[in-house]
Parts: structure tokens; C-alpha cells; sequence
């Protein structure tokens, strides 16, 4: 589906974190949809290296991006030289995706590094441009913040949601001068998330855990642990709905209807025809969301937004993506 009129002939958009999940889709989109713009995916992409806690350092994969036509690009966005390159290369919209997105890394130094001090790098690279700039940041500012969360009232619990928070104190500071919007993703799930590894969403590690023919593994109480889970096209429809000339600001991008990790399992057994009954285990995190619900009525009035996904929807359209998945890099 196309969110703006505007059809981006010869529009300069650069995308870091482009060959990771949500970026690759947002090129896709861009490809699809606005075939005259100009598209740049910048990504580190993966390589053997991992943090102190054992996962990758970096999820951006190839296969992300089988069958896109713009230019693709390796580059670290901590590279001051790249920096300085982007500078110079005239882009109207920028799309900052790239990040240390694994909420369980305790690197502190790495983690600001490169989700805050390159995020101002970026900053400038947009105001010289004179691009708008167009950024994720996270639900994981709020920590266990009371529900509805609510922009203004954080309290992040990790080194992760602290960054996205400091992000988001200097963009406020940039928005004085440039048109800057933080799109704050909540429990985002859908196609081109396989290479995130454990990090992925739980719609595909219970649907890939279903197809090998296992009962789904849930923590016990999942009944009662509630997320605001968001299907990928909803996200895209956010990001692209900033593009116009909007009120720069930091808005939430969820459903603002929790669901519980109960229903995930139960929606995927009912679209996959099975009944495994589920397997209960202890939830070994002392520090955890158990209730996300995104107030997004800012969201909806000043970018337009208008979630498009039910729990249930989202999953029947990821399905099929879910069984390719399993077929050709699980089986």
C-alpha cells in the first residue's frame, strides 16, 4: 500500500541499517512504491563478531535484500570518513535504522557509541543535507513505566533504552532547527526479522518452534504478560506518513492494544491447523516488561496514523512468510 501522494522522482533517501529488518522493508517499500526515488541502503552487515553476551553484533544480512534494485553500501555509521562522505551526497530524507538494537548487551561504551554519539553524527549529515530525518528509537525507554506509555514519562531499565533515550534528548535539541521525528517502536514482528536470531520476535520463534512440531515454550503467567504487538507493514506506514512536512517531534508506533504472549501462540497453532498444547518454563529475567500499551493518539493526529493490524491479522499475513522461513533456513 502507498502512505503519500508524493511519488519521490529523483528524491535522495538514504536508509542505514538498511539489510537489517526493518530498513530492508523500508527499502522494499521505497522500491514498490515510489520506483523513481533514489535509495541507499547503508549497513555494517554481519560478520562473526559478538558482544559479552555471546550474540552478533551485527544483524544486517544479504538475503535481507535479495531482489532490491537501489545502491547498497557497507559502512559503519561510528566511521568518521563515512560521516564526512554523506555530507556531501545531498540526501532529502534519511531513515536511521542502524543501532545495537540487543537489549540484553551490557557493553555500555559500544552501546553509546554507537546509538548516541553516531546518531549526532547522523544529526549533522541531515542538517547539512537539509534532510529530514526519520529515526528509531524504542519502547525500552519506558521500562516498566505505567501503561498507557506515554512520551515524557520514561524510565528506561537497560543500557539499551537509556541510549534510545539520550537519542531522543538530542533530537529534541536538533528539532529547533531541523525537522526531526523519533518513531518509539513498540513489539514490532513480521517478514525479513529471521536474521535477528534470538533477538527475534516471538510470533516467529513460536511459529518456527510450531513447524518442527513442538509445543510453543512460553514463560509461565504468559496469559497475563501483555505487550503492544505491531505488525511490520504498520511500522512502514509510520515511517513513511513522517516523510510529510509534520510536526517534528517523538511518537509512539504501537497498536495501543495489548495482547498477551498467550494469544500469539494460541493465533499461530488455530492459522497453522495444529494443537500442540504449550510447554510452561520460569522466566529467568529479574529486569521485564510485563505491560506495554503505546499511547499513540499523537501519533494518529499529527502524522496521520491509523493502525491497519490486528494481533490476529498480522499473523495470518506473516504465516506463509513464517513457513518459507522454516523451509529454507530451518529444516
Amino acid at each position: 500500500m502507498r502512505y503519500i501522494d508524493d511519488d519521490l522522482t529523483d528524491k535522495k533517501i538514504l536508509i542505514t541499517g538498511g539489510a537489517g529488518f526493518i530498513g530492508s522493508n523500508l527499502a522494499f517499500y521505497f522500491q514498490n512504491n515510489h520506483p523513481h526515488a533514489k535509495v541507499t541502503v547503508l549497513d555494517i552487515f554481519r560478520s562473526e563478531e559478538t558482544f559479552s553476551n555471546g550474540n552478533l553484533k551485527s544483524f544486517g544480512h544479504f538475503k535481507n535484500l535479495l531482489g532490491f534494485r537501489g545502491e547498497v553500501r557497507q559502512g559503519d555509521i561510528n566511521d568518521k570518513m563515512l560521516i564526512e562522505r554523506l555530507k556531501s551526497e545531498g540526501y532529502d530524507y534519511i531513515f536511521h535504522e542502524a543501532a545495537i538494537s540487543d537489549t540484553t548487551v551490557l557493553d555500555q561504551a559500544i552501546m553509546i557509541q554507537t546509538n548516541v554519539n553516531a546518531f549526532k553524527a547522523l544529526l549533522d549529515v541531515a542538517q547539512s543535507c537539509h534532510a529530514s530525518m526519520i529515526y528509531a528509537s524504542s519502547a525500552a525507554t519506558y521500562g516498566n513505566a505505567p501503561s498507557p506509555q506515554t512520551v515524557g514519562k520514561e524510565a528506561p531499565e537497560n543500557v539499551y533504552g537509556f541510549s534510545k533515550l539520550m537519542m531522543d534528548n538530542i533530537a529534541y535539541e536538533s528539532m529547533k532547527t531541523q525537522n526531526v521525528i523519533g518513531l518509539r517502536y513498540f513489539n514490532v514482528y513480521g517478514g525479513h526479522e529471521y536474521f535477528k536470531n534470538s533477538t527475534a520476535s516471538m510470533v516467529l520463534q513460536f511459529g518456527l518452534q510450531i513447524l518442527k512440531g513442538n509445543a510453543p515454550k512460553l514463560f509461565e503467567g504468559s496469559d497475563k504478560i501483555l505487550r503492544d504487538f505491531i505488525y511490520i507493514e504498520d511500522v512502514i506506514q509510520t515511517n513513511v506518513k513522517a516523510m510529510a512536512n509534520v510536526e517534528s517531534g517523538v511518537y509512539n508506533v504501537g497498536t495501543g492494544k495489548p495482547r498477551s504472549f498467550q494469544d500469539i501462540a494460541d493465533t499461530l497453532q488455530k492459522e497453522l491447523g495444529v494443537d500442540y498444547g504449550n510447554e510452561y518454563i520460569k522466566n529467568p529475567y529479574t529486569a521485564y516488561q510485563t505491560f506495554t500499551q503505546a499511547d499513540i493518539e499523537s501519533t494518529k493526529t499529527k502524522l496521520g496514523y491509523e493502525p491497519a493490524f490486528t494481533l490476529e491479522l498480522g499473523i495470518a499475513s506473516y504465516i506463509e512468510e513464517i513457513k518459507r522461513v522454516y523451509e529454507s533456513e530451518v529444516k
